[in-house]
Order: C-alpha cells, then sequence, then structure tokens
C-alpha cells in the first residue's frame, strides 16, 4: 500500500471524529439550556352595550280588577192581584214613574157589589152578636150560643176585608222609582191573576256585578271602595255593598257588588264594566313592560345593573297601568335594564347608558 493513501484515509477518520464530536457537544448544550415558554395571548370578553332606568319605589294602590257588569238596583214585574179587563191607557217604556203611580187599572166590575154584600153580612153579624150577648146575661142563651155568633161576626169582618182588598187590587201601582223597561198593558187586554202589567227597573243607585276568584275574595271587604271604567269610557266610584258566601257551583267565583249613585240615569242596566278595588297600599316599582323577562327557570323578572354586571331579580306584578307595570320584589332604589336585558346572563360585564341623560 501506498503512504499516500494511508494518509488520506488518517485525514478522513479524523474528520469524521470531530465532526461526531461537535454534534454531541451541541446535543448536550440543548438539554442542559432552559426551557423556553411562549406566552398565549389572553381573550377578552367585551361588555355589552345596555339600557338602564334609574327606578325608586313609589306609594301605590294595590287593587282586585274584576271583570263584570252593571245591574239594576232592583228590577220587578208589577202583576195582577186580580182578574179584569184593562181600562186605562198604556204607559210606554223609558217612562219614569214614581212609588205609588198608576200603571194599569182594571174594571170594577162585580166587586164593588161584592163588597156591598160583605158589608151587609157583617152588619146583620154585628146585630145578631150584641143581642146574643145580652140573652147570655139575662139566661136566655148559652155561651155556645154566643161563640157561634161572635165567629159569624169575625167571618164576617174578614169577608169584608177581602172584598176590599179584590176592589182595590183593580188599580195596579209602582212599587218604587223607576224607569219602565216595558209597556204596560194595552187598553182592553184581560188579565188573569199574576199577569205582568209592566217591569220597572230602579237604577239610582245601580249595583257593579262581578265575580271573585276564591283568593281574590278572602281580600275585600264590604264597604270598601270600588271604582269601575265602563264600556264607553265612563268612569264611576261607589262601595262594595255585598259579596256573596256562597260560590258558584260551575265556576267556583263568588258574587261581589259594588252600589255607585246614577242620578241622571246615564247608566243603562247590563253594560261591561272592569271594576276596580281598592285595598291597602304598597311600595312597588312602576316598569316598562317590555322591561320584564325570564330567567332560565322560567321565573318571571328584571335584569339589573349592579357593578358593571348584570343581574337576575324576581318580581311580582300587582297591577297593570297605562304607563306600564307596578311590581314588588326589588330593592328601594335600583338601575333596571330596559333595553338588552336578552342579550345578557348573570354576571355578564354591561356597559350602562342611562335612559333619559348620560353618566
Amino acid at each position: 500500500m501506498r503512504l499516500s493513501s494511508i494518509i488520506i484515509a488518517i485525514i478522513v477518520c479524523i474528520g469524521i471524529a470531530g465532526f461526531i464530536f461537535r454534534n454531541e457537544i451541541k446535543d448536550a448544550q440543548t438539554l442542559s439550556s432552559p426551557e423556553i415558554k411562549i406566552d398565549t395571548p389572553t381573550k377578552v370578553i367585551k361588555a355589552v352595550s345596555v339600557l338602564v332606568q334609574k327606578s325608586t319605589e313609589q306609594e301605590v294602590t294595590n287593587g282586585i280588577l274584576l271583570r263584570g257588569q252593571t245591574s239594576a238596583f232592583k228590577s220587578v214585574q208589577v202583576k195582577a192581584k186580580t182578574s179584569g179587563s184593562v181600562i186605562s191607557q198604556p204607559i210606554r217604556k223609558g217612562t219614569f214613574v214614581e212609588k205609588g203611580e198608576l200603571l194599569c187599572e182594571l174594571e170594577v166590575g162585580t166587586k164593588t157589589a161584592a163588597l156591598a154584600e160583605a158589608k151587609a153580612k157583617l152588619a146583620e153579624a154585628d146585630t145578631n152578636n150584641k143581642a146574643s150577648a145580652n140573652l147570655v146575661k139575662k139566661g136566655f142563651a148559652t155561651e155556645t150560643q154566643a161563640i157561634g155568633r161572635q165567629a159569624t161576626l169575625e167571618a164576617a169582618i174578614a169577608g169584608v176585608d177581602r172584598a176590599q182588598t179584590n176592589l182595590d187590587n183593580t188599580k195596579i201601582i209602582a212599587p218604587f222609582n223607576g224607569l219602565l223597561e216595558s209597556d204596560t198593558a194595552e187598553l182592553g187586554d184581560f188579565m188573569q191573576t199574576g199577569a205582568s202589567c209592566g217591569t220597572v227597573l230602579a237604577l239610582n243607585p245601580i249595583k257593579l256585578v262581578g265575580y271573585a276568584t276564591e283568593t281574590q275574595v278572602s281580600r275585600i271587604k264590604v264597604g270598601t271602595t270600588a271604582g269601575a271604567k265602563l264600556i264607553n269610557g265612563d268612569e264611576v266610584v261607589g262601595k262594595v255593598s255585598f259579596i256573596s258566601r256562597s260560590a258558584d257551583p260551575l265556576t267556583r267565583t263568588f258574587l261581589v257588588e259594588t252600589t255607585v249613585a246614577n242620578k241622571d240615569l246615564a247608566i243603562r242596566e247590563g253594560s261591561t264594566a272592569d271594576i276596580y278595588i281598592a285595598l291597602a297600599g304598597v311600595k312597588a316599582h312602576l316598569l316598562p313592560q317590555s322591561s320584564l323577562t325570564l330567567s332560565g327557570a322560567g321565573e318571571l323578572g328584571v335584569r339589573i345593573a349592579e357593578d358593571s354586571k348584570a343581574k337576575f331579580a324576581p318580581i311580582q306584578i300587582i297591577r297593570d297601568s297605562e304607563e306600564g307595570v307596578w311590581v314588588t320584589g326589588l330593592p328601594q332604589s335600583v338601575d333596571i335594564i330596559v333595553v338588552g336585558q336578552e342579550y345578557v346572563t348573570d354576571n355578564s360585564n354591561i356597559k350602562i347608558s342611562y335612559k333619559g341623560a348620560q353618566q
């Protein structure tokens, strides 16, 4: 072997050994160097913009709303108590009549004669009774005969009363002040006992009739102030005058009547009425109905703003009004989210703008 070949081989071996040695040093340095950490950017949650309304408790009159209608204070069908033909001109419906005013008059017929006959029998019975009493005193008649004559006298008195009443009943009169709801009987009609002469309504005062549930009726008292809004927009005020002790068997509700003045008779019977019965005053918040929302569990409430966080607060509605709803269950002063409440949950970050002013 040539010397030059040996030298070249030695040089190649030295080069390979050096390359390997350098790589081992680099690997050792890499393993001994400290760990390098790469920081990842933190995710930033943006605040939701909401509109907030400041609300403070106010004194509000609580109450119960009943759906009902107006009803005449009294309504009577005036009926004949004897029979006979009508000899009076009819009075047309809508006419105001006063107590004692003649509505229908029937022909007398034989009733006058019957009264005269009854009076004659009374006079005879009275004479016989006096004579019998004198005979008893003288000993010419027994006590039994005297008792019989006394009984005959009393029967004669009853006969006169009966005949007089039958005659008086030919005149049918109004039992109270009111309006005729129907025409009275026509001239020439023959009326049997019990036939209707006409219907009279007493509309002053007038009643407002509604029905309360089992939970409502326990909170209503006789004498409580009550108001009503009629279908034509008129508003009236009165007092609760009657509360039923017996529930309707079908609806399980209780009759509640309110009496109100109706001097001009402007309120008609049977008109629809929204009856509002006032209860003790309470503190409540007046909120727009649109601010109400539901929790995840389906509970009714509102979202409030506290320390730039959204919170859910349950509420109870006590009544509606044209301006909004009156609710209880909130603190005395509170910030209510009125716009954007549907886009936040509990502890959501919020960016607050106040309704009516920038703060």
